[in-house]
């Protein structure tokens, strides 16, 4: 009985090391659990272009991605030139109200972040620059209307004390930052770094990463240590619906739609049962008033738009010997320049488009007044009234009545002389299947 109790004891200190390492992981599988608590996600995010209200949107929707995604960090590539003030303070209050870590790297080289760019960079918990790129000029300008001197010193005082309040919160330089809005001063990655504008440099996407992993930013929940170790990098890209919005966003765009799609309706209302026309600047007319609803739009050139294409059409109508055509390239013209209501030249129709679009429609409609004027004073062709001034030869003497051989077919005629048979005539008048005609000279 001691015996079978030993052995029993003997086998059972045996299995218990035994069961121990079968549920101990393998060294393997250690490492890669290691390795998977050690990596990072972070969201890539390209800002290329104007600022508007496509970009806000994807900007807010990307930190509302990487919140529910508990991503490690959202980084903003960045190449503006500026845009509206409205857009940029959504993105920047979306910024600042973020859990999650937002940087903002003005790249590649030749890259800048002008006006509104300034502000998004100053919202960001790290600002990176790459080398050859530069920042600054970000004097506001006028939204929407022209504003007096007291109206615009409040915009202008509202929009330092923001950019202050960016400063303060994230470190950096508020002092160069009053001046960038005030006298529109820019600088180089290589300056902003010295004046502690961003707070790196970076060659590149991966450099970046590499250099910010560690850093220790203010979020909306208190000081965050950044973790970019191993990171497992998912860009976000435009949907279809947002790239075709993001284009026809765009001040040209707006216009050469607008243009275009106001003469196709028009020329179906004058021209009943086209189809084209009027499907065509139905479309173009919808897409030109999503555009116009993300931008400060004049009303007078919308009008003067419309203006230049009512003369466009009744030059077609009246003979007016291109003076309404003239009238029409003029206020289309005049239209364009005035269609966005803002100050900033990176944000109106180029004047190029426009005189291209004025050009067009103008040649258009010349071509168009010439083809019916043609059509207008042309002889007709058939009927009776297509036989007026044709040649004919007398099949039988005329004496009050007779016969001629005229377009293939053999006529009753008559005259006010006399023609002899064999001779050349010129029908003059056709009425109840008898034809006037006349000898030829």
């Amino acid at each position: 009985m001691k015996i079978k109790c030993l052995i029993i004891l003997l086998v059972l200190l045996y299995a218990l090391p035994v069961a121990s390492q079968d549920e101990m992981p393998p060294p393997d599988s250690t490492d890669e659990m290691k390795a998977q608590a050690e990596s990072s996600l972070v969201y890539i995010l390209n800002i290329d272009g104007a600022i508007g209200t496509v970009t806000a949107d994807r900007v807010i929707e990307a930190v509302e991605m990487v919140e529910d995604e508990m991503a490690d960090l959202l980084l903003i590539t960045m190449d503006t030139p500026g845009g509206f003030n409205e857009s940029m303070w959504s993105i920047t209050k979306a910024m600042m109200n973020s859990s999650v870590p937002v940087a903002v790297y003005i790249s590649p080289s030749g890259a800048k972040a002008a006006s509104a760019g300034v502000y998004i960079t100053y919202a960001a918990h790290i600002a990176a620059m790459a080398p050859g790129t530069n920042i600054g000029a970000a004097h506001v300008v006028s939204m929407g209307g022209e504003m007096d001197s007291v109206m615009m010193e409040k915009v202008m005082n509202d929009a330092v004390a923001s950019l202050k309040a960016m400063a303060e919160r994230h470190g950096r330089n508020a002092e160069w930052a009053e001046d960038a809005a005030r006298k529109s001063v820019s600088i180089t990655s290589k300056e902003a770094l010295e004046l502690h504008v961003i707070d790196l440099i970076a060659d590149d996407v991966d450099d970046l990463l590499e250099k910010i992993d560690g850093f220790e930013v203010n979020t909306i929940l208190g000081k965050k240590v950044v973790h970019t170790a191993n990171p497992e990098k998912i860009p976000i890209k435009k949907s279809f619906i947002q790239s075709l919005l993001d284009i026809v966003s765009s001040p040209n765009i707006v216009f050469i739609l607008f243009s275009l799609g106001s003469m196709g309706l028009v020329l179906e209302l004058y021209n009943p049962g086209a189809i084209l026309p009027g499907v065509v600047g139905g479309i173009c007319i919808i897409l030109a008033l999503y555009g116009m609803r993300t931008l400060p739009i004049n009303y007078a050139g919308v009008l003067l738009i419309l203006f230049s294409i009512i003369l466009f059409i009744l030059e077609i109508k009246i003979v007016s010997h291109g003076l309404l055509t003239i009238g029409g390239v003029i206020s289309i013209i005049i239209g364009g320049l005035m269609l966005v209501d803002t100050a900033d030249p990176e944000l109106k129709v180029s004047r190029s488009i426009i005189y291209t679009v004025a050009i067009v429609v103008g040649a258009f409609v010349i071509l168009a007044f010439t083809l019916a004027y043609k059509a207008r004073v042309a002889r007709p062709t058939t009927g009776a009234e297509g036989l007026i001034g044709v040649t004919g030869v007398v099949k039988t003497k005329i004496d009050k009545t007779g016969y001629v051989y005229l377009a293939g077919e053999l006529w009753e005629a008559f005259a006010d002389e006399i023609i002899e048979e064999g001779e050349e005539v010129i029908a003059v008048e056709v009425n109840n299947l008898k034809m006037k005609v006349r000898r030829k000279i």
